[in-house]
């Protein structure tokens, strides 16, 4: 069904161009070989962890007022094992979840893992056809779903419509869908508070606490005969492009990636981690929920969706100790504290936490540092293709390193920065060109996509598979990581290069500035322009002129955008990057309304 490719891929001897120690010659390293990657599935060290940390919170939902110990955790997720085992869910099945950040969510995970089943994440904002088309592309059997989706800054949606869009008869005897011929079963979270009776379909579903009491409180899962190579889970691309492809992740490699991320967090049982990103994305699942699970540590969920306010009255309720998210939850958050909506003290248990998803301006390193107490943040760089992620700044790495960089690589990964025109040539330190990374943290593949697999995991000479990753970065003679942008973003005027974070770190310390976004437009002298697109902060006004003249005063004058949009917002992806090619198409479309303000 996908293009199977080796996943033992860091197991090779270093080119006499590049030693994993000492002073980079080219733009080629190593991260350490110490500790040894773990050769377990995923529940085999679960197991490890509930027998050292069992009375200890594992899962903390604080929308639900609802904890679990590492204990609780293992029975319910037992329970839950063999209640959907009746249901008819077997190893390597795909097993769709549509849900909010919630303690069912936590529980039906390893409920999964354990059976050897392929845990799906699906965005809960998916509609229908998003959502039917994930199901037949997966040949998905079974679909976990909340009764309703609850998303930031919007009323509650009820998923009746949704489910009834591909089971025409939901009241019926059965359940009975030509549309979806591979579905077996849909099991229904009821998280609606009342708000959507579920009674009706009770034949064509299950309620998640049936499943939970069928499944009993005594009683040994059957041997799953899992492997550590298997695929695990399947996560869907989040989608800067609007072709999202199914990557195909398994136990070993999101295991290590999840247990290297918490090492260098130093994560540890004491730590309780407060985790508004969701678990249906990588950023949730495994640098959150596999990062505190591999510790010992506790999550925390504010609420099923992001909620600025929610979040940080999770912080300080319990005492979190770390703190997650991308530069656009953290500038909502530090808008609140800002005006008063939050009391400035209660963060004094923060020290840690991880900023990812997008790159991360100075200006808003500096002010988590000063505003939130997280004197020891650290950056992750990655995708959803590596597990996700390859990169990262330690808790005690320079400022200058942990402000302008990603980091260095994480153990057992290697990665390289080529000519984007020829793979073959790799690029001298501190040289823009693409990253490609290669490790034990390669996906398997996109599934059921030969032809998307072979465009990005590219084997070298040696036969080494690299991962393309489309990124423009450069490397330091250290071995730091910087990622100045997608190569595709790039704004070519008149031959000269613009790498777009370069505008926007200096925008965004302007103290009017909340959020920028830069791209390219076209234009009919130089072919492109220079395009910002500003959410400035509540109540405050800023000219066109101002925005200008700031760029012009600090970068070079071919740098100063030539149009300057006012926006309340930006198209986000799931996981909260601004989506730049929507961004494009809506420039563009402004400009011939002749609403380009130059």
């Amino acid at each position: 069904m996908f293009r199977k490719v080796s996943v033992r891929s860091w197991r090779f001897t270093v080119p006499s161009h590049g030693a994993r120690r000492g002073i980079l010659t080219q733009a080629y390293s190593a991260g350490p070989t110490e500790p040894p990657l773990l050769e377990q599935t995923v529940p085999e060290h679960f197991a490890a962890i509930v027998r050292r940390y069992g009375d200890r919170d594992a899962v903390i939902s604080r929308h639900q007022r609802t904890r679990l110990t590492y204990d609780k955790l293992d029975q319910d997720s037992n329970a839950l094992a063999r209640g959907l085992a009746k249901l008819g869910i077997r190893k390597g099945e795909r097993v769709a979840v549509s849900l909010g950040n919630n303690i069912e969510y936590a529980t039906a995970t390893y409920a999964l893992f354990k059976l050897g089943a392929i845990l799906v994440p699906l965005n809960p904002a998916f509609n229908a056809p998003q959502v039917l088309s994930a199901l037949n592309h997966l040949s998905a059997s079974h679909l976990i779903i909340g009764a309703e989706t609850n998303l930031p800054r919007k009323p509650p949606r009820s998923n009746i419509p949704l489910l009834e869009s591909f089971v025409p008869n939901l009241e019926g005897p059965s359940l009975e869908t030509d549309i979806v011929p591979s579905l077996q079963s849909i099991t229904i979270v009821n998280n609606s508070y009342g708000r959507v009776d579920t009674y009706d379909y009770r034949n064509t579903t299950t309620q998640y606490e049936d499943v939970l009491e069928d499944g009993g409180s005594v009683g040994a899962l059957p041997d799953a005969a899992l492997h550590p190579d298997e695929i695990v889970n399947i996560q869907f691309t989040s989608g800067t492009t609007s072709m999202p492809k199914a990557a195909c992740l398994s136990h070993r490699s999101i295991l290590n990636n999840g247990k290297s991320i918490g090492d260098r967090m130093l994560l540890t049982a004491e730590d309780r981690v407060c985790c508004p990103p969701p678990l249906f994305h990588c950023f949730g699942c495994i640098l959150g929920y596999m990062a505190t699970a591999t510790h010992g540590s506790a999550i925390v969920f504010p609420t099923e969706a992001f909620d600025p306010l929610a979040t940080l009255q999770s912080v300080r309720e319990y005492q979190c100790t770390a703190l997650y998210g991308v530069p656009t939850m953290f500038v909502a958050e530090l808008e609140l504290l800002s005006h008063g909506a939050v009391p400035h003290n209660g963060f004094q248990h923060l020290r840690t936490g991880i900023a990812a998803g997008s790159s991360v301006p100075a200006e808003l390193m500096r002010k988590l540092h000063k505003d939130l107490n997280l004197t020891e943040l650290t950056i992750c760089y990655g995708m959803t293709e590596t597990s996700p992620v390859s990169a990262m700044t330690t808790t005690d790495d320079p400022m200058d390193k942990r402000i302008d960089s990603v980091g260095r690589l994480l153990p057992h990964v290697r990665a390289k920065v080529v000519d984007p025109s020829d793979w073959t040539r790799i690029l001298a330190p501190n040289q823009r060109g693409e990253l490609a990374v290669s490790g034990y943290l390669l996906m398997r593949g996109y599934w059921n996509d030969a032809q998307r697999t072979a465009e990005v995991l590219v084997p070298d000479a040696n036969g080494v598979l690299w991962m393309h990753t489309g990124d423009e970065a450069s490397m330091d003679e250290q071995g730091y990581v910087k990622i100045t942008g997608r190569i595709k973003d790039l704004i070519i005027r008149g031959g000269e290069n613009i790498h777009p974070l370069e505008v926007e770190n200096c925008l965004f310390a302007h103290e009017k500035v909340s959020e920028v976004s830069v791209v390219g437009l076209p234009d009919e002298r130089y072919g492109e322009c220079v395009a910002a697109f500003i959410v400035t902060h509540d109540g405050v006004t800023m000219t066109v002129e101002e925005a200008r003249e700031w760029v012009r005063r600090r970068l070079s004058h071919h740098l100063v955008p030539k149009y300057v949009f006012w926006v309340d917002t930006y198209p986000k992806t799931a996981s909260g990057k601004i989506q730049k090619f929507k961004l494009k198409e809506l420039g563009i479309k402004l400009l011939q309304e002749g609403k380009g303000l130059h």
